[in-house]
């Protein structure tokens, strides 16, 4: 199947996820609204979520799918054994982790919430409470991520695509209870309860649903006795940089979680709201993209078809920059609107979706970046060199703490989502170079030509998107008539000033279509 394919699988079925994302926020604003038990429910949800996105999606399946496709082309038994002792060895672990953090969870909460949240002690044992029912959602996550690896390896992609939705699907219920309650401080606690009963049965249902369609694709891993196998250390040796070089955004929100604490109530609420936005397309282009070429790099370096290799990775980044330059071009400048018309409501304040507003077009500054960091880290990870993303992740890091060191006391949360931004794109421009300078890929003069373009047909866009902000500022807060037509027309108007500007200035054309529909090898 080809790239582009393969990508709009994965990015459909994530934009459906992330539709019901933004309905879960939606009733999440309205219902919760910010600070109190908002804040007590994000930092809830954050610890386990924040582990699933760093470990399991982006450091297990970054270490397994290179292994696992190599024992594949030994046949599928070496890949099944593989898999068996990769189980055997991660679930103990799982087990024991989850059970240090339950025990555990009042003085780890009490590292990341501020001042606000641990002078309040009935929303903080709230959020204790919380912490330990969901957390149960990472051990099943994890086991879902190795079923999800093997399906994806196999280049069966929709089943893992598709599994979120059942988290949202799950929330949206506990969301709606609260929804058509009496507002109270009650309820909205009940609701927070609910919520976290709802995550951890999700990654219950999550961990089913791809188990079914692992076994139609007539692969199953069966049980064995825990033993350190020379694979399992080979994976252990590459797991553990990967944590760093796969899950540098993840990491940055662990910061971020550690700068809030000193930041007023509410903050951890308007990040969290910001990053659904942002999440977006990062979620719909970058996992996609990261997902999709791992698999096929993996096969072509171990076959040494360098050619290939070279070809699919400056697809994927031609295929990125396309997408994501104009996405964050329009919520930079729009994000307030956005925020506004879908959350401004009940608790959730108008000075609640000005700052979020606020954070959104900061976090989209380094939208791009981001994409390109998952596109580009899957070149190491299918040569087994986990290091070089560590390093140069650390260096990001490096540089986003001394930036919030200086901003936060500054600018206060804007301050998390500007300087996650530069470490992301100081990250990019690190692993290119070394990319370059190893050999392993060079970007033709071609897509350097096209992505300058795709920059240029973006800014017309942001032009006109800033004009239209000021023209429709009162509606964004007016009737549910009022909000849907403005956001229709920006959106009408952005689409349609850049699809005129890229057509004029030659973005996307017949022969790059067929480039990047050309079935992989």
């Amino acid at each position: 199947m080809s790239l582009l394919k393969n990508v709009g699988t994965i990015g459909g079925l994530t934009a459906v996820s992330r539709i019901f994302g933004f309905v879960r926020d939606i009733l999440l604003a309205r219902v919760l609204g910010a600070g109190g038990v908002a804040d007590a429910w994000q930092l809830a949800f954050q610890l386990p979520n924040l582990f699933r996105r760093l470990f399991a999606e982006g450091a297990f399946a970054s270490a397994f799918v290179p292994l696992f496709n190599r024992h594949m082309t030994e046949g599928e038994p070496e890949a099944r054994r593989f898999a068996s002792e990769v189980l055997a060895i991660l679930l103990p672990i799982l087990v024991f982790f989850g059970g240090l953090m339950m025990l555990g969870m009042p003085w780890i909460l009490w590292l990341f919430a501020n001042a606000d949240l641990r002078a309040d002690s009935e929303n903080y044992a709230l959020a204790v409470t919380m912490g330990q029912i969901a957390f149960p959602y990472l051990m099943f996550m994890s086991l879902a991520t190795l079923t999800a690896a093997v399906l994806n390896s196999l280049s069966r992609f929709a089943a893992a695509a598709a599994a979120p939705i059942i988290l949202n699907i799950c929330l949206i219920t506990a969301l709606t209870w609260g929804a058509i309650q009496a507002d109270s401080e009650a309820t909205r606690q009940m609701t927070g309860m609910f919520l976290a009963i709802a995550v951890s049965v999700s990654g219950l249902l999550q961990l089913l649903w791809l188990g079914f369609w692992m076994r139609r694709a007539g692969f199953g891993i069966p049980f064995a006795r825990p033993r350190v196998t020379q694979r399992v250390k080979e994976m252990g040796v590459l797991i553990i940089p990967a944590v760093f070089g796969a899950g540098v955004y993840q990491i940055s929100r662990f910061i971020d979680l550690a700068f809030i604490r000193g930041l007023p109530d509410g903050s951890l609420t308007y990040m969290a709201m910001a990053d659904r936005w942002n999440q977006l397309p990062l979620g719909i282009i970058g996992i996609a993209l990261g997902t999709a070429i791992l698999p096929a790099l993996s096969r072509f370096i171990a076959r040494e078809e360098n050619d290939e290799a070279q070809r699919l990775q400056s697809n994927a980044i031609e295929l990125a920059m396309l997408l994501t330059v104009p996405a964050a071009v329009a919520l930079f400048f729009t994000g307030s609107a956005f925020v506004r018309v879908f959350m401004q409501s009940g608790a959730f304040t108008m000075e609640d979706a000005a700052i979020t507003g606020t954070v959104v077009s900061g976090l989209v500054i380094g939208l791009p970046a981001y994409v390109l960091v998952k596109v580009l880290t899957p070149n190491f990870f299918a040569r087994k060199d986990t290091r070089t993303p560590v390093i140069t992740a650390a260096i990001s890091l490096v540089v986003t703490v001394a930036l919030n060191l200086y901003l936060v006391p500054r600018i206060g949360v804007l301050a998390l989502a500007v300087s996650g931004s530069i470490g992301a794109w100081v990250n990019t421009v690190l692993l290119y170079g070394i990319l370059a300078r190893r050999g392993f890929f060079s970007m033709s003069q071609r897509v350097a030509g096209r992505i300058g373009r795709i920059v240029l047909a973006a800014a017309p866009m942001g032009a006109a998107l800033w004009y239209a902000m000021q023209m429709g500022d009162p509606y964004f807060t007016g009737t549910t008539a009022e909000r849907g037509f403005s956001i229709l027309a920006l959106a009408a108007i952005g689409i349609a000033t850049y699809g005129i500007s890229a057509a004029l200035l030659g973005v996307l054309d017949k022969a790059t279509v067929q480039r990047l529909m050309r079935r992989q090898a």
